[in-house]
């Protein structure tokens, strides 16, 4: 048994970049979240001083 390789999309493909776009805004937005928690906690160790 071969391996079809032509059957893999190819970068060119409109399906794989809208993929490759939302991939990114999903990791934008838990990046933003991941920040927005990480400065939460250092503010209120700051406000409870």
């Amino acid at each position: 048994m071969t391996a079809k390789r032509d059957d893999r999309p190819h970068a060119s493909d409109p399906r794989v970049a809208a993929g490759r776009r939302r991939a990114r805004r999903t990791a934008l937005i838990v990046a933003v979240i991941a920040v927005a928690i990480y400065a939460a906690f250092i503010l209120s160790g700051v406000a409870t001083r």
